[in-house]
């Protein structure tokens, strides 16, 4: 691994941890939404992520390689009297989990900090190193 790459990797998983954020921040805004059919109801979205190793990719790192609709069932509730109910009084709600979300924005702020710590400990590294040559 050639010196520079620990930036490569690092920003490129600050990258993706931003997709997943801006993801996770989509699912809460729409996690109380609701519509008069199945078809149309929101559905959580998460992003895939793939590795990039050294040897097939021109730098390694992480990268989104698509946002997925979450399979989980959609609410259905009975509301008559709601604007967008269906012909039977059905209203259908997003599948957003508003817990899972924020478990997950956690988790994604924290490795988005660690990533930020990995860039600035080999910076400081290198550095450190240049100084030694003075």
């Amino acid at each position: 691994m050639a010196d520079f790459d620990i930036f490569s990797i690092a920003g490129s998983a600050m990258s993706a941890q931003s997709v997943r954020l801006n993801t996770v921040a989509s699912n809460l805004a729409n996690a109380d939404t609701v519509t008069g059919s199945a078809d149309t109801a929101y559905r959580a979205r998460m992003p895939r992520f793939e590795t990039l190793m050294a040897e097939g990719a021109s730098q390694p790192g992480v990268q989104v390689t698509d946002v997925v609709e979450s399979g989980a069932e959609i609410g259905k509730r009975h509301q008559p009297g709601h604007p967008d109910a269906d012909e039977n009084g059905y209203v259908y709600t997003s599948n957003v989990k508003v817990v899972e979300e924020m478990v997950n924005m956690i988790s994604a702020a924290r490795t988005y900090e660690n990533s930020v710590e990995v860039l600035n400990t080999s910076k400081d590294l290198m550095l450190k190193t240049l100084e030694l040559g003075r």
